[in-house]
C-alpha cells in the first residue's frame, strides 16, 4: 500500500512540477491549439473563395471569348464564300451573310469599344494568381502555427504537460504529389 501511495504521490508531484515549470503551460497549449484552428479556418476560407470565384470567371471568359470567336468566324466564313462565289445569287447570299456578321460585330464594338476577351483573360489570370497567392500565405501561416505548437509539445518539460493532458501532434499542410504538375486551364469546346 505504501508503494502505491508513493507512486500516486510521485505522479501528483510530477503533475505539479510539470504544470508550474517555465515554458510548460497548459494554457499555452490551449492558446496555440486555438491559433491552429483559427488559421486552418483561414485556409478553408481561401479554398472556398477559390472554389466560388474561379469557375465563374472561367465560364465568363469562355462566354466572352466564344461570342467574339463566333462573330469573327462568321466574318471570315462569309468573306471566303464571297471570294468563291461564282453566280450572282452566290455573291448576293455571301454579301448578305457578311453584312449580317459585320452588323453583329458593330453591335459588339458599340457595346464594348474594346473587345473584351483579352481583358477578361487578363482578369482571370490575375484572379487565379491572386487566389493561389492568398491560399499559399494562409497555408504557410497554418504551418507556422503547427510548427510552434509541435515544437513546444516536444520540448522538455512541456512534453510532460502535453502527455498528461493528451495534447496531440498536429499535421503540417503538405501539398499533394499532384501539386508538382502545372495546372491546366482548358477553354476548348467539347466536340458536338
Amino acid at each position: 500500500m505504501t508503494r502505491q501511495l508513493r507512486r500516486v504521490g510521485a505522479l501528483v508531484a510530477l503533475v505539479l512540477v510539470a504544470a508550474t515549470a517555465p515554458g510548460c503551460s497548459y494554457n499555452q497549449f490551449v492558446a496555440q491549439e486555438e491559433a491552429i484552428r483559427t488559421q486552418w479556418a483561414q485556409v478553408e476560407n481561401q479554398l472556398q473563395r477559390r472554389n466560388d470565384l474561379i469557375p465563374n470567371l472561367v465560364e465568363t471568359t469562355k462566354g466572352v471569348a466564344q461570342q467574339e470567336r463566333d462573330v469573327f468566324g462568321q466574318i471570315a466564313e462569309s468573306r471566303a464564300k464571297l471570294s468563291g462565289a461564282q453566280t450572282p445569287q452566290q455573291v448576293m447570299q455571301a454579301a448578305n451573310e457578311q453584312s449580317a456578321a459585320l452588323a453583329r460585330l458593330l453591335v459588339i464594338v458599340e457595346n464594348y469599344p474594346q473587345l473584351r476577351s483579352s481583358e477578361t483573360f487578363n482578369r482571370l489570370m490575375d484572379e487565379l494568381a491572386g487566389s493561389e497567392n492568398r491560399l499559399a500565405v494562409e497555408r504557410m501561416r497554418y504551418n507556422e502555427r503547427v510548427q510552434e505548437y509541435n515544437t513546444l509539445r516536444r520540448q522538455f518539460p512541456s512534453n510532460l504537460t502535453a502527455g498528461i493532458f493528451g495534447f496531440r501532434e498536429y499535421p503540417v499542410f503538405n501539398a499533394p504529389p499532384e501539386a508538382e504538375r502545372v495546372p491546366r486551364v482548358d477553354f476548348s469546346r467539347p466536340s458536338s
